[in-house]
Formats: structure tokens, C-alpha cells, sequence
């Protein structure tokens, strides 16, 4: 029994089985436009390069350094104070008071938005405005550009077009100058020249505030009369509960938009700055 059991296993061994020895399938070609793997490891990429932006603060070398220094300076105080002097020193004030009065005056609560009548306001100022835009380029930012003049003479001549803009608006009304050049101790001006750029600001301001509640109190006028209207026949209908301005807004809008407002409207604004 002893001799049996290696003699199986020897055997079992010398059996042929059928694959054991047998060529292995060929795999698969790849499909069309494949490509063959590869086992090296790619090269890294470089680090990607930001620039280094140093800011130093030394001393003048020449006078042309000092100049370039002021001349920046004066620059972002301009852009600095420049939404002021939008605002104020031009047509805007006055448009985007009226516009705003014309909504509050149609019970417009939300449209149109703040932010178009600002942008409507923008738009007209510049067209308003753009014959003295151009006049201070031709005549102060361009030459002070080319090197043909210095920072001091190209601020008195962007200053003449927006001072004749100012004292032209207050010509038949011009209790605002006197009122500030007597706050001021100064003498009766004669002619503009007399009158100094922080007197003529104010009385500007104080021009076009007063010109812009006159406007407004005139268009308040006729829808006024359409809400006292309405107003009336609700309350002889005993409708006292139901809100007036909910009824009447229908009417003013129909009103407005039959007798071409907008049109208007901008039409006597821009005739009102000539």
C-alpha cells in the first residue's frame, strides 16, 4: 500500500491535460484611431510664471519725475472726485430729479427701476453736456497729452467751458450768486470772471435744485386732478375701503402715454439747458 500511493500521484502527474501546453489566443486588435499604451512616466509640466509687481518709493531724480508725480496725483484726485462732479457740475442734477418726480407722480412704485433713471439720466447729460466735453478735450486734456502745455494752464481751460456751462443756466436768475459771494464778503460781480469757481458751484446746485421742484410741481399738477377726480366718484359710490391710487394710476398712465410724455418731457429738458 505503501508503493501505491506514490505511484498514483506519479500518475496523475503524466496525464496530458488538454490547453496546458497550448498557444495563447491573440488578443484583439485596437480600434481605429486608438493608440498604444506606454509605460515611461511623462515629464512634468513647469510651474507657471507670475510676474512679480514691485512698488517702490524713492526719491525724484529730476524735475520731469517730480512733474510726472503731481501730474498723478492730480489725476486720481480727478477720478476720485469725478462722480461728484458729474452730478453736480452738469445736467444731471436736474434730469434725475425731474425723472424721479414724473414716477412719483404716475404712483410708479418699482418700474421703472432706480437704476435705469440713473442710466437715463447718464445718457441725456451726456448729450447735453457733449459740446462742453468736447471743448475741454480740444482744449485741456489733449494738449496737456501732447506736452504742449503744463498741468496748471490745462486746468484753467477745462475749467472755462464748465464755469460758462453753469453761470449760462443762472443768467435770468442770479440771486444764488449774490447770495454767496455776500456770505463770502466779496463785492458785487460785474462780469463772470469776477465771480470764484467755489461761489459759482453752490449757486449752481442751489439753481438746479430750485429749477427741478418747479418742474416737478408742474407736472404734478394734472395727475393730481386725476386722483382728486377719482377720489370723488369712490366716495359718491361709497367705495371708501378701495384705495384710490389703485384706480387712478390706470387713467394717468393712459394720459401720459396718449399725449407722447416721455417725448415731451425729454424734449423740455433738453430745450431747458439751451
Amino acid at each position: 500500500m505503501k508503493a501505491f500511493f506514490p505511484a498514483l500521484l506519479l500518475a496523475l502527474l503524466l496525464i496530458p491535460r488538454p490547453g496546458l501546453y497550448a498557444q495563447a489566443a491573440p488578443q484583439p486588435p485596437f480600434p481605429n484611431l486608438s493608440t498604444q499604451g506606454v509605460m515611461s512616466i511623462p515629464t512634468p509640466q513647469p510651474d507657471p510664471v507670475i510676474p512679480f509687481i514691485d512698488l517702490t518709493v524713492r526719491n525724484p531724480e529730476s524735475g520731469q519725475e517730480v512733474a510726472f508725480s503731481l501730474q498723478l496725483l492730480l489725476l486720481l484726485t480727478v477720478l476720485s472726485l469725478a462722480p461728484s462732479i458729474i452730478i453736480l457740475m452738469t445736467s444731471f442734477l436736474r434730469i434725475s430729479i425731474v425723472l424721479d418726480f414724473i414716477k412719483r407722480a404716475l404712483s410708479l412704485q418699482q418700474v421703472p427701476p432706480n437704476q435705469v433713471i440713473l442710466g437715463i439720466s447718464l445718457f441725456l447729460t451726456i448729450f447735453i453736456m457733449w459740446p462742453t466735453f468736447q471743448t475741454i478735450y480740444e482744449k485741456g486734456f489733449r494738449p496737456l497729452a501732447e506736452g504742449e502745455i503744463s498741468v496748471e494752464t490745462a486746468y484753467r481751460e477745462a475749467e472755462g467751458p464748465l464755469r460758462i456751462f453753469m453761470y449760462n443756466q443762472m443768467q435770468s436768475r442770479p440771486d444764488n450768486i449774490r447770495l454767496f459771494m455776500a456770505m463770502r464778503g466779496l463785492d458785487k460781480p460785474e462780469t463772470l470772471a469776477d465771480v470764484p469757481t467755489y461761489v459759482l458751484i453752490p449757486a449752481f446746485i442751489l439753481n438746479e435744485l430750485t429749477v427741478a421742484f418747479k418742474i416737478g410741481i408742474l407736472l404734478f399738477i394734472p395727475f393730481i386732478v386725476i386722483d382728486m377726480v377719482v377720489a370723488s366718484a369712490l366716495m359718491s359710490m361709497g367705495m371708501i375701503m378701495l384705495p384710490p391710487v389703485m384706480i387712478s394710476m390706470p387713467f394717468k398712465l393712459i394720459l401720459f402715454i396718449l399725449v407722447d410724455g416721455w417725448g415731451l418731457l425729454t424734449d423740455q429738458l433738453v430745450r431747458s439747458f439751451i
